[in-house]
């Protein structure tokens, strides 16, 4: 078997899926409307260790398996997306430093996230290099005993609430990618500042804005791995927490699937509930079906990567991709079950809708992933 799911995993979704309802459910409506964090989701997640459950032991975390993490996102996200990105975003950026970092670096980021003082974003994207993430034009020179950053990055997730961040940049611009590498920023360094929110169609109550570095210093042994390792550390990184978008999409299609369910059987049309038709019938069977294959494929994704699996960027795309376009569907096809009444904000599926198509570009959009998987099979 690629996977299992053990009396662990469930209880985990079980304490997540309370928490989910009782705290963060009542508050997503609200926080998509004014396009405000979800604090709320935040303290509870944070109180009950489910905000960074992917920290090593080591380092005062959960050590849980990438599959229990992916029930935690997908868990929530089947109640709010934007509530989602406080365990995706933590586990995006402080992957490359559990991948490549050294034990020191380590020890001064991993344990104030493990405790959920702190949160840590990824820099990785530009304006004009974003697919062509390699393009970036953000430099970094080595200055005595300090880098100095000069650039910018855009579409940074949960940047304003953050303290850390996993930053690439060109240490070496004769080597193409090969003269990327990665560093650790913290929001309090000279030179660093975070532009204002962008004003998005989804998941309107996760900042995302740009990383302004403006002779922006940090000390030498800021720097995860060797120098011009840094894009390697990237797109492994990416192998590890594609899933994790995956399971954010299976969450929020199974949200809507669930709402779509609850309001046929009770709506009622030429004196029978619309979930007599047949014709409606088969359009939840269909969203079920494929929720429960993109389930599967995300948790096969998530093994993948803690067995090192030789094929996990082929796997890891195809769980992203298959999950998002999923996700895509079913809240779409929630919003016609809704009828009239699923294109106003009084039901939930139009946000889940507006939130799940984000989950189709970010991390890679669907083309780069159907990229990524033929150059795999054809390799």
């Amino acid at each position: 078997m690629p996977y299992g799911l053990t009396e662990e995993h469930e209880a985990v979704r079980e304490a997540v899926r309370e928490i989910a309802e009782r705290e963060i459910a009542p508050f997503a409506a609200e926080v998509d409307a004014e396009s405000r964090y979800p604090v709320e989701a935040q303290k509870a997640l944070t109180a009950a260790g489910f905000h960074a459950t992917h920290v090593p032991e080591a380092y005062g975390g959960e050590g849980a398996d990438a599959i229990a993490t992916c029930i935690v996102i997908e868990e929530v996200a089947r109640v709010d997306v934007s509530a989602s990105l406080i365990p995706a975003v933590n586990k995006l950026g402080s992957v490359p430093v559990i991948l490549s970092a050294s034990e020191d670096l380590k020890q001064r980021v991993l344990p104030s996230i493990a405790a959920g003082d702190a949160m840590i974003s990824y820099g990785l994207s530009e304006r004009e290099a974003g697919s062509d993430a390699a393009a970036m034009r953000t430099r970094a020179r080595l200055e005595g005993d300090t880098w100095v950053l000069n650039g910018t990055k855009a579409w940074i997730t949960n940047a304003s609430v953050s303290e850390w961040f996993t930053v690439m940049a060109v240490t070496d611009p004769e080597k193409g990618a090969s003269g990327i590498s990665a560093f650790v920023v913290h929001r309090d360094d000279p030179g660093f500042a975070v532009g204002p929110k962008e004003k998005k169609m989804g998941i309107k109550g996760s900042p995302t804005c740009e990383l302004y570095f403006t002779d922006c210093t940090i000390p030498a042994d800021r720097i995860v791995g060797e120098p011009g390792t840094g894009f390697k550390t990237a797109l492994r990184t990416l192998d590890f927490t594609r899933p994790t978008i995956g399971a954010q999409a299976v969450g929020v299609a199974q949200g809507a699937l669930d709402a779509a369910i609850a309001y046929t059987k009770d709506r009622r049309q030429f004196g029978s509930a619309v979930s007599d038709f047949q014709g409606v019938q088969f359009m939840l069977a269909d969203m079920d079906m494929k929720i429960q294959a993109a389930r599967h494929l995300v948790y096969v994704a998530a093994a993948a990567g803690e067995q090192g699996s030789p094929d996990v960027t082929r796997v890891s795309a195809a769980a992203k991709a298959f999950a998002s376009d999923t996700a895509m569907q079913v809240t779409t096809d929630a919003v016609q079950l809704f009828g009239g009444a699923g294109y106003t904000q009084d039901f939930p599926v139009e946000r889940m809708m507006r939130d799940a198509k984000i989950t189709q570009i970010y991390e890679g959009t669907n083309q780069v992933q159907r990229m990524v998987i033929a150059r795999s099979l054809l390799r």
